[in-house]
């Protein structure tokens, strides 16, 4: 038994070559705490363009993007699996940040008996608008799809006011839309999923490119909170610090 688990790594190593070895040497830096620093420090209604522009870039690694209410930073590793977004969209009268996004993807392809590491991760926090708040819902679920797509329209919009600067994020950015979009398909079909939304594990879908993934979202208030991992990300939902861990437990209606 101990003589095959040696042949197996051995072999991979003959067939493959260098590609094999490859895979397991890390692509380097930046680490993950770093891409995700400024997210974490951005607070939504309280931090504005200049604490985001001190926080958000990391000059060796990143590009900035920004228009008149979106500032984001992009980067991606040197071997090109591993690329990552920040993006902060600011209310244009107060110029406090009403959305943040962080997006990370491994796209690191599977070779032989290795288990695939394709992952996509993605949190965001957004300040409701009054014009889906304060619309009439016939039931809880209808409220929770209605403020995914609102969600969603948003990151569109925010997206689109820097991708012409920088098309990575563009193409970042359409990986994010098409998840989202899984999901929302998912409830226009079964809309009393829309129930777990909340619930610790979230509710799993499916997806073309990365075949499952698990979304969680948090309403409290005005806020939504929402933590989105595909992929071989989806398989450690829960083990990381929840991102949306200062929201407290939302009270079932």
């Amino acid at each position: 038994m101990r003589a095959a688990k040696i042949l197996v790594p051995a072999c991979c190593l003959i067939l493959c070559g260098c590609s094999i070895v490859e895979f397991f040497t890390p692509e380097g830096p930046p680490a993950e705490q770093q891409t995700s620093a400024c997210y974490q420090k951005t607070k939504l209604k309280t931090s504005n363009s200049s604490d985001v522009l001190a926080a958000i870039n990391i000059p060796e690694y990143e590009l900035v993007s920004r228009s008149k209410s979106v500032v984001a930073s992009a980067g991606q590793k040197k071997k090109g699996y591993k690329s990552w977004f920040t993006l902060i969209a600011f209310d244009e009268n107060e110029s406090t940040a009403r959305r943040k996004y962080l997006f990370v993807v491994d796209e690191k392809p599977k070779i032989l008996f290795v288990e695939p590491r394709e992952g996509l991760k993605f949190d965001c926090e957004v300040v409701l608008g009054s014009d889906v708040l304060g619309k009439p819902y016939t039931e809880e679920n209808a409220r929770r799809i209605a403020i995914l797509k609102d969600i969603l329209k948003n990151f569109r919009k925010d997206v689109g006011e820097v991708s012409p600067d920088n098309k990575e994020l563009g193409i970042d950015g359409m990986l994010v839309n098409q998840a989202l979009e899984a999901v929302l398909t998912k409830l226009d079909d079964s809309p009393a999923q829309a129930a777990r939304l909340d619930e610790p594990n979230g509710i799993d879908f499916s997806h073309i490119n990365f075949d499952r993934g698990k979304i969680r979202m948090v309403i409290l208030d005005d806020v939504a909170a929402i933590k989105m991992k595909l992929g071989s990300s989806a398989r450690k939902f829960n083990d990381e610090p929840q991102n949306d861990a200062n929201l407290p437990t939302p009270q079932k209606n």
